[in-house]
C-alpha cells in the first residue's frame, strides 16, 4: 500500500468497535516563518479585514495552510475583499476565511446556552473591538479575572458540554465534517497579566469538546477530557518566564503538538496501526470558518463596537433559536437582546439611540451596576446596586414608546404571531437575575417561573413613570400613599424583584393552595404581577411596607434564611453554624415601631409567601379563609416562631453533615504494599478485609461529599454523569452479590444479624 493513501481501521471504543475511515498517514507539518509572514502581509492589504497584527499571527499559527489563507485574503481589482466568504446578516456583512486549523489553537467561546445557565465559574466580560479610527473589527475582547479564571472557565465549558452531549464515536469515525464558526478574541486579565490573541469557537462547541474526548481515549470521562484540553492549551501549571504570556503559551502548544506528532508517527509506522493513531489523526486538525471582517450596513447602524458581536450572534441564533434550540432561558436572553438591537438598527423608536445603547449594555452586563450613578446620573443619581440595575432595566424596557417595538421584533425572531404581557415578562427574567444568578442558584428556577407568570409588569409599571432614586426604600412609602406614581412603581419593581429573587413570591399553581404556610402555601391563587399590583396599591399600606422592606433588606450575594428549604438548611457547609452574613425578610406589622411583626418572645417573624399574598388582598384572603370565631388571627409562623426547622425532623444529628460522621470511621489498616508470599492465607485475608472496609467507607464518604457538592455545582452539568452512575450501579450490585455469597458461606456465629443474635440470647435466658 502506498505511504500516502489513507487507511481504514477498526478501533475499539468502550464496549464497541468503530470503523474509522480515511486515517491520514501523516500529520500536517509546522508552518514556516515565511508562510506565516504571507498571512500577515495579505491581512494588512485586505480592506475589509481590519485586525491587529497580533490577531493575524494567531490566525497564522492556527491554520495548517498559511499559503491558502493568504490567497483567500489577497485583494484583486475584481474582488477588493479577496476570496473571503461573505454572509449578510441583520445590519452587517461578515467576511470569513474557510480553512483547517489545529485543535490545540481553539478555545471554546461564550454561548447563550452556557452563558445564561447558573454556572459555578462566571463568564468573562465581553467588549467589542474597533480600530483607531472607530471602524468595527471582527473580534471581541474577553476580560478574565486572572489566568486561573481562564483555565477554570475553559474546563467548565468543555466538561459541562460533554456532560450534556457527545459526538465522540462519530468524530472518531469520520472526523469533524462541518466547519466550526470561529473568530478572533483578545484575552485580557484584571490582575495585570499580559493579554494575548487567540481563536474562539462560537458554534460547534460540542464538536470541539468531542474531539478532545476522542483524543483523551475511550476510558476518559468528561472531567478527564476537559483536563486534557486545559493542560494542552495552557500547560499543567501557569507559564512563567520573561517572554510575554501569550508567547509562552504558544510555545507550549507547539511543544505539545510535536509530542503528539511523534506519538502518531510511532503508532502509524507498524503494519497494524494502533488505536491511538486513529484518535490523533481524526482530531489533530479540524475545519473552521474564521471571521476576519465585519462591515456595518449604511443607514441604521449600531455602535461600532457592537456591530461584529451582533452579527455573529445573528448567525448563531439563526441555527439555535429556529432549529437546534437552546434552553428556554438562553433563547429568552438571545431574543430580548437581539430584539433591542433590531430596534436600534431600525431607528424608528422614539427613544434616542444613545440611550438604547446604554440600556443594551446594561442588559447584557457590559455596563456593571456600579456604573449606574454615572450612566443614569441627574439631580439624584441612583445607587450603584444590582437591585437598582433591575429597577432601571425594567423601567427602560417597558416604556410605552419602546415596549411595542420590542415585542414586534421579539415576535419576528421567535416566529410567533402574538406576544402577551407574560410572554414579554418571560424574556426579562434571565436579564434581571444576571448579577445574583450564581448566588441565588437554588431558587433560580422558581424565580424564572414567577417572571413567566407576569413578573413585576403591573398595569402602572407599563405606564408613564420615572424611578425615584433613594438609599432607603422605606422613605418612598409616604409619597406612594399620597399618590406619587413614581414612588409606587419604584416600590413595585424593586420590592417585587426582591420577593421573586428570594423565592417569597412564586408562580401561583394550584398545589400551593393545598400546601402549609411554612412550605410555600398561599391563601388564594393569583398571578404574580397581580399580587405585586395589589401590594403596590395606593391604599394598601401593609403591601407598600412589605415591598419597601423587602427591597431595603435585599442582598445580591446570598439567599435569605426564609428562602432556603429544610434540606438546604440541614446540609450546611462544614463548620456548622449560620453564616455571619445571613439575612432574612420579616413579616410587616404596622403597629410596630420598625414595621416588623414579632412573636411573644420579641423575636421578629420570618416572612412567608402566605404573608405576601395575604397582604396583597386581605379581603380576598378573608373570604377564602374566614375566621371561625372572634377576630381574625394573623397567620402564625412555624411553632416557636423560629423558621421551619421544627416542622420536620433533621436528617442528621451532626451539623457538619453526614460526611463528617463517616469520616470518623475511616480506614484503620491498609495492605501497606506488597506482602510476603509466605504469610498464611488467613493473615492476608485479614489485611484484605481491612482494605475492603476502608474502601467501602471511603466510597460512602465520597458519595456524601458529592451530595453536598451537588447544589454548588449548579444546573449546568450533573455532579455525576448518568453513564458513570450506571457503571457504579453495576459494580455495586456485583459487589453486593459477592458479599452476600460470602455471608452465606460464613459460620452462623460470625454472620448472624442483630435480630438473630437477640433471638439466640433470648433462647439462652429461657434455658
Amino acid at each position: 500500500m502506498p505511504h500516502n493513501v489513507p487507511r481504514t481501521l477498526l478501533v475499539p471504543w468502550g464496549s464497541d468497535s468503530v470503523l474509522v475511515s480515511n486515517v491520514d498517514p501523516r500529520l500536517p507539518p509546522p508552518s514556516s516563518a515565511a508562510a506565516l509572514a504571507k498571512v500577515l502581509e495579505a491581512g494588512r492589504a485586505n480592506p475589509v479585514a481590519l485586525l491587529p497584527e497580533a490577531t493575524w499571527q494567531a490566525i497564522g499559527r492556527a491554520t495548517t495552510s498559511p499559503e491558502a489563507v493568504a490567497v483567500q485574503l489577497g485583494p484583486t481589482a475584481a474582488e477588493p475583499a479577496g476570496l473571503l466568504m461573505a454572509e449578510n446578516v441583520d445590519g452587517a456583512t461578515l467576511h470569513s476565511i474557510v480553512t483547517r486549523v489545529h485543535l490545540s489553537e481553539l478555545l471554546p467561546g461564550i454561548q447563550p446556552r452556557t452563558g445564561m445557565e447558573v454556572m459555578e465559574i462566571p463568564d468573562p466580560q465581553v467588549q467589542g473591538i474597533t480600530t483607531d479610527d472607530g471602524r468595527p473589527c471582527a473580534g471581541v475582547r474577553y476580560r478574565y479575572q486572572d489566568p486561573e479564571h481562564l483555565r477554570n472557565h475553559i474546563w467548565q465549558t468543555l466538561h459541562g458540554t460533554l456532560s450534556l452531549n457527545s459526538y465522540g464515536p462519530s468524530v472518531l469515525a469520520r472526523k469533524i465534517t462541518r466547519n466550526l464558526i470561529t473568530h478572533p478574541v483578545e484575552i485580557t486579565f484584571e490582575d495585570g497579566t499580559d493579554s494575548f490573541h487567540a481563536l474562539v469557537v462560537r458554534d460547534g462547541i460540542t464538536r470541539l469538546a468531542s474531539a478532545w474526548e476522542v483524543l483523551a481515549g475511550p476510558d476518559a470521562d468528561a472531567a478527564e477530557a476537559a483536563g486534557l484540553a486545559v493542560e494542552s492549551l495552557f500547560g499543567k501549571t501557569p507559564a512563567a518566564g520573561s517572554d510575554p504570556f501569550g508567547q509562552r503559551l504558544a510555545l507550549g502548544r507547539e511543544r505539545w503538538r510535536r509530542r503528539i506528532t511523534e506519538e502518531f508517527d510511532r503508532e502509524i509506522a507498524g503494519p497494524e496501526p494502533g488505536p491511538r493513531a486513529a484518535q490523533i489523526a481524526q482530531t489533530f486538525v479540524v475545519p473552521a470558518q474564521i471571521a476576519v471582517g465585519a462591515e456595518g450596513h449604511p443607514g441604521h447602524l449600531l455602535a461600532a463596537e457592537d456591530i461584529f458581536d451582533d452579527a455573529i450572534r445573528s448567525v448563531l441564533a439563526s441555527v439555535h433559536v429556529e432549529f437546534k434550540q437552546w434552553d428556554t432561558a438562553a433563547q429568552n436572553v438571545e431574543v430580548a437582546t437581539r430584539a433591542l438591537k433590531r430596534v436600534i438598527q431600525l431607528g424608528d423608536s422614539l427613544v434616542p439611540k444613545d440611550d438604547l445603547q446604554t440600556v443594551h449594555g446594561l442588559a447584557v452586563g457590559r455596563i456593571p451596576a456600579e456604573e449606574l450613578p454615572r450612566v443614569f446620573g441627574g439631580p439624584t443619581a441612583p445607587p450603584g446596586t444590582a437591585l437598582w440595575r433591575a429597577v432601571y432595566l425594567v423601567h427602560s424596557l417597558t416604556r410605552p414608546e419602546l415596549l411595542e417595538p420590542l415585542k414586534d421584533q421579539a415576535k419576528a425572531i421567535k416566529g410567533g404571531k402574538r406576544m402577551g404581557l407574560k410572554g414579554f415578562a418571560e424574556l426579562l427574567g434571565p436579564l434581571i437575575d444576571l448579577p445574583w444568578r450564581a448566588h441565588k442558584k437554588h431558587v433560580t428556577k422558581q424565580a424564572r417561573n414567577a417572571w413567566n407568570n407576569g413578573g413585576v409588569l403591573t398595569t402602572d409599571v407599563l405606564q408613564e413613570w420615572d424611578p425615584s432614586p433613594t438609599d432607603d426604600f422605606t422613605t418612598l412609602v409616604g409619597p406612594a400613599m399620597a399618590g406619587d406614581v413614581d414612588a409606587r412603581c419604584t416600590l413595585a419593581v424593586a420590592g417585587g424583584v426582591a420577593l421573586i429573587a428570594d423565592k417569597l413570591l412564586t408562580r401561583n399553581v394550584g398545589s400551593a393552595l393545598m400546601a402549609a404556610k411554612e412550605k410555600g402555601g398561599v391563601p388564594f391563587r393569583a398571578d404574580v404581577n397581580q399580587v405585586i399590583e395589589d401590594l403596590s396599591g395606593q391604599a394598601n399600606e401593609v403591601g407598600l411596607w412589605t415591598l419597601a422592606l423587602a427591597a431595603q433588606r435585599f442582598r445580591d450575594d446570598t439567599l435569605p434564611e426564609n428562602a432556603v428549604t429544610m434540606r438546604q438548611l440541614v446540609r450546611k457547609p462544614q463548620g456548622g453554624g449560620a453564616s455571619d452574613h445571613a439575612y432574612a425578610h420579616f413579616k410587616t406589622d404596622l403597629a410596630d415601631k420598625d414595621k416588623t411583626a414579632h412573636d411573644i418572645d420579641g423575636m421578629p417573624l420570618l416572612l412567608t409567601q402566605w404573608d405576601v399574598v395575604w397582604a396583597s388582598n386581605r379581603e380576598r384572603a378573608l373570604k377564602a379563609h374566614p375566621p371561625r370565631s372572634g377576630p381574625v388571627p394573623s397567620p402564625r409562623p412555624a411553632p416557636g416562631g423560629e423558621g421551619i426547622q421544627e416542622t420536620e425532623p433533621a436528617a442528621t444529628d451532626s451539623a457538619e453533615g453526614p460526611h463528617q460522621a463517616m469520616a470518623s470511621h475511616g480506614p484503620t489498616a491498609t495492605t501497606g504494599g506488597p506482602q510476603p508470599t509466605h504469610r498464611p492465607a488467613s493473615q492476608r485475608a485479614a489485611d484484605h478485609r481491612q482494605a475492603l472496609k476502608a474502601n467501602v467507607t471511603a466510597a460512602r464518604d465520597s458519595l456524601d461529599q458529592l451530595m453536598l457538592l451537588e447544589p454548588e455545582v449548579g444546573n449546568h452539568t450533573p455532579v455525576v454523569p448518568q453513564s458513570v452512575l450506571d457503571t457504579l450501579l453495576d459494580q455495586l450490585i456485583s459487589l453486593q452479590t459477592d458479599v452476600e455469597n460470602l455471608r452465606r458461606k460464613a459460620p452462623h456465629t460470625t454472620s448472624s444479624t442483630a435480630a438473630e443474635q437477640l433471638s439466640d440470647e433470648e433462647e439462652m435466658e429461657e434455658v
